[in-house]
């Protein structure tokens, strides 16, 4: 990994009955820091962070605490950063969390572990040039969240994914939307890119639970509508090409997250989606104010 570069590995998981969400990203190189993107020496391992998000009725939480190289410990198996980690034995994906929100401080403290069906074997190319690359390496995966601060815990299905860039994602796209969603045998996810040279790319895949590509006839366009506060475009696929929004979880000023209403590999589903704009997030006056959700404490 080069300078300007970046990985991360992602977990997306939802509560059994639809009400509670979970996202915990481990970034080296964190690709919407604003430190990151004003340091001149562009080196990754100096913007480590773990991005964790709490959506629902009991507990609305969001922590992304910026650190540098001395807070960052790896092997082949787990990976640190600051008092957080994510280790993986070989069945289970155990993530030990303990970090703050901002810009009013909070805990987030406790355990959340991810159990794959099965693991996929291909990697995607997301742009022309070979640069960015998608592993969607556990689309179906159990998940058990026990959090003493604040007292939670329930169970769902999670999706585990990571990324790898060798510049920076504004740099190669203006936008894209991802969803997933259970099937009855399986899950199905979407990825959708527009790319910075005016081409794109539609990803339509479908995965057995023991992670096997199936193929999939790529679902129609469906539109959505913009979020509510900050107006932030949003669109999706489906069989009928209707999709409705049934909750919004975040609206920031360049991404947003939800779960929609749809129908996919001719199953009515319940999809996560995220849609972000990279050219909002390149907006000087955006990143002037990602510092007071994303502090970076002084060495």
């Amino acid at each position: 990994m080069g300078r300007g570069g970046y990985v991360w590995w992602y977990v997306d998981a939802l509560s059994a009955d639809g009400r509670q969400g979970l996202t915990i990203i481990a970034f080296i190189g964190s690709v919407f820091s604003p430190y990151y993107a004003w340091d001149l020496s562009k080196d990754p391992f100096d913007h480590c962070a773990v991005n964790v998000v709490l959506y629902g009725e009991r507990a609305n939480r969001f922590c992304m605490t910026e650190r540098g190289r001395d807070s960052l410990s790896r092997d082949a198996r787990s990976i640190a950063i600051g008092p957080s980690d994510l280790e993986w034995d070989g069945t289970t994906l155990t993530i030990r969390i303990d970090e703050r929100t901002a810009p009013i401080p909070s805990r987030v403290r406790g355990t959340v572990k991810v159990r794959p069906s099965g693991i996929t074997a291909e990697t995607f190319t997301l742009d022309s040039h070979g640069a960015h690359r998608w592993w969607p390496m556990a689309p179906l995966s159990q998940v058990e969240v026990s959090l003493t601060e604040p007292s939670l815990a329930w169970t769902g299905t999670a999706y585990f994914d990571t990324n790898h860039g060798d510049s920076a994602l504004e740099d190669a796209f203006t936008d894209w939307t991802w969803c997933r969603a259970e099937l009855a045998r399986g899950a199905a996810v979407l990825y959708d890119v527009r790319r910075r040279d005016g081409s794109g790319q539609n990803l339509s895949l479908h995965f057995a639970p023991d992670g096997t590509r199936r193929e999939i006839k790529p679902p129609l366009a469906a539109s959505l509508p913009p979020t509510r506060l900050w107006r932030v475009p949003r669109s999706t696929r489906s069989d009928d090409a209707k999709a409705a929004v049934v909750r919004t979880f975040e609206d920031t000023p360049f991404y947003s997250r939800s779960v929609l209403a749809s129908t996919l590999c001719g199953e009515a589903v319940r999809p996560v989606h995220e849609s972000l704009s990279l050219d909002r997030f390149k907006n000087p006056l955006v990143r002037l104010m990602l510092p007071f959700r994303m502090p970076r404490p002084m060495a």
